[in-house]
């Protein structure tokens, strides 16, 4: 007589809760297919444990790698979170701007998007940097990528620099910057960033606020970029006098330029309607006076929002048909230099676009005289409006 055979079998248990992204097989573990196979990891009975081994090596199973050991190893969370506490740290003592920071955020929450949070900085291998160059150019130009990836290199370099990890990280040869070729091909692409005169003359007759006009009369006459006009304090203008005397943000280099009388009256009409503006920027700050040239219309400061001068400026190409690749409020800067170059008194116009000068000559000049700025802005002005 055959022996017959029983077979028990135990009742599989149910998702700890509907995203509980583990599902129970038949060995008594809860299990994952990543990839075309199947992964187990804890046992029924602890979803949890079995959960946080699931995520310690989920983001090496889904881009294909060989799961590396934790432990204590730096994260690229981990990482990501130091390295913005270093930059917040930065902008409140005054050594970055709130732009920079900004980009830097936008890179790191790149990093994680690719990397993922629980990745291993050290376990990362050179395909890896591969991909995320390749999530990169899908979405930027030559100029853009090469930009990014140098951000991304400072962040991973931090980890090195700060003894974060102890091994270089490995980018690979797949991870370097676009050729100096192809850069220049691609700024010739887009155009050149600067305004004709007849195009300065439109932006400034059409500006749509007082505050615009004064902020591109600044750019034509003293070479201001977004940040220099978003940060110019009131005690920086001599209205009366006719100068300005503004260290550059960026860099730190003492800057001062003989003022045209365009620019003199837009920033007499900005400080007439300052007034209103000025009142919400106290009652935001406690009482507090606000020490800035331009305010917003909500009483804000465009320190805060650098963005908000690009979005004014964009509205008004728009309005006037002059939108064109490469050419955003910063053009304007790239105009006041080429065409302050025609004096070919190149210290007097890098002293005005606040440039350091690391050259043996700039050590032992002990500075520009008034007339050497007057004489760079004046030839600007009569490119503007010729006779």
């Amino acid at each position: 007589m055959s022996k017959s055979t029983v077979t028990t079998r135990r009742e599989k248990p149910k998702k700890p809760r509907p995203d509980f992204p583990l599902y129970p097989h038949a060995v008594g573990k809860w299990c994952k297919t990543i990839r075309g196979k199947t992964y187990y990891f804890g046992r029924w009975d602890d979803p949890e444990g079995a959960l946080n081994e699931y995520l310690d090596v989920a983001d090496d199973l889904f881009a294909g790698r060989t799961p590396t050991g934790r432990g204590n190893a730096l994260t690229i969370a981990n990482l990501c979170n130091e390295f913005h506490r270093r930059c917040q740290a930065k902008v409140e003592a005054g050594e970055m701007v709130e732009r920079t920071l900004r980009d830097y955020t936008a890179t790191t929450d790149l990093i994680v998007r690719v990397f993922g949070k629980r990745q291993s900085v050290e376990g990362l291998r050179p395909n890896d940097f591969a991909r995320l160059r390749s999530d990169i150019a899908k979405r930027r130009g030559p100029v853009s990528l090469s930009n990014e990836i140098t951000r991304i290199r400072v962040v991973f370099n931090y980890a090195k620099k700060n003894l974060l990890i102890e091994s270089d990280v490995k980018y690979g040869g797949a991870f370097d910057r676009p050729t100096k070729k192809t850069l220049r091909k691609a700024r010739a692409k887009n155009g050149k960033k600067m305004f004709d005169a007849a195009d300065c003359r439109n932006l400034i007759d059409n500006s749509h606020t007082p505050e615009l006009k004064a902020m591109i009369l600044l750019a034509l006459n003293c070479g201001f970029g977004n940040s220099d006009c978003a940060k110019l304090p009131l005690d920086a203008v001599d209205l009366n006098a006719g100068w300005l005397d503004f260290p550059r943000p960026k860099t730190g280099i003492d800057r001062r330029c003989p003022l045209w009388p365009e620019t003199i009256k837009a920033l007499r009409l900005v400080l007439e309607r300052r007034e209103k503006r000025e009142r919400n920027w106290i009652n935001r700050h406690n009482g507090q006076p606000c020490p800035l040239v331009f305010l917003t219309k909500y009483g804000t400061s465009f320190e805060n929002d650098a963005t908000t001068v690009t979005h004014e400026f964009g509205k008004l190409l728009d309005a006037v048909d002059l939108r064109q690749s490469g050419r955003s409020f910063y053009a304007l800067r790239h105009t006041f230099r080429t065409i302050a170059d025609a004096t070919r008194d190149f210290p007097a116009c890098r002293a005005i676009m606040g440039h350091a000068d690391d050259s043996m000559d700039a050590v032992y000049n002990e500075g520009v005289d008034d007339d050497r700025w007057q004489a760079v802005v004046d030839h600007v002005r009569a490119w503007v409006w010729p006779k």
